[in-house]
């Protein structure tokens, strides 16, 4: 999430340049500073939210750290240290919210009509996707629902949970012979260790890939082989159908 998200929506219509302008005018300063100071008082104060990931070297070291640990260390205000990030960074600023509570997430996860997904982007520990800190959620969403919310926690049977991480978000977006073991479908296969399968990613340390996962195929062919990627990339862009 983009920390633009706090902003109003009127200054954020129209292109980026044109949002870094309204930010930097001083005859709308006072109306920004009243959004953000309502945005803190529903959503929780300036601590509970992380900067993930930024573009230029010179403002890595905010990433990790809270919005207000960011504040304390320029001397400024949590507005001013949001604004001034966001100009100097071209609006290219992610970051995390703490704002959930464990037993409202375990009841939504146990609702029936109720699928599991996740918004992360694609990251790597390498190369160009490896940036920032970014969610653990981009590395250990499924296995840590696998791990913790049906082995540990055993909010509800295997079986309920691995049709709402397969069938229903794939008839959800409409991806045709997806999401089910069928003759004629796309073999999407995960094959994991239930005793062992847990994500590893922390707040800290979140590019870390998780553990029990053994074999992947996607599309009928390897790409996890014992807990490995074989290098092949058989994946291609889903386009939503009539399911």
């Amino acid at each position: 999430t983009g920390l633009s998200f706090y902003f109003p929506l009127w200054a954020k219509q129209g292109t980026t340049d044109e949002f870094l302008a309204k930010l930097k005018d001083p005859a709308l300063e006072s109306r920004l500073r009243a959004h953000l100071a309502e945005q803190e008082k529903k959503l929780g104060s300036w601590d509970k939210v992380v900067i993930s990931s930024v573009v230029t070297e010179k403002n890595k070291t905010f990433e990790g750290k809270s919005v207000l640990a960011g504040a304390k260390e320029t001397r400024k205000s949590p507005y001013d240290f949001m604004k001034d990030l966001l100009i100097e960074e071209k609006s290219r600023v992610d970051m995390v919210i703490f704002m959930m509570k464990e037993e409202n997430l375990e009841r939504i996860l146990a609702h029936p009509l109720v699928g599991v997904g996740t918004d992360g982007s694609a990251v790597a520990p390498y190369g160009l996707l490896h940036r920032g800190k970014p969610h653990p959620r981009l590395y250990g969403t499924f296995p840590r629902v696998l791990g913790k919310y049906i082995r540990e926690e055993k909010i509800i049977p295997l079986p309920e949970m691995m049709k709402k991480m397969t069938s229903i978000p794939a008839q959800k977006f409409g991806l045709g012979k997806r999401g089910a073991l069928k003759s004629g479908y796309f073999a999407d296969i995960v094959i994991f260790d239930q005793d062992k399968v847990i994500d590893k990613a922390t707040w800290t340390d979140p590019h870390q890939y998780p553990e029990g996962i053994e074999y992947v195929l996607v599309n009928g062919r390897v790409v996890i082989k014992e807990g490995e990627h074989t290098g092949d990339l058989p994946g291609k862009v889903l386009r939503k159908e009539k399911v």
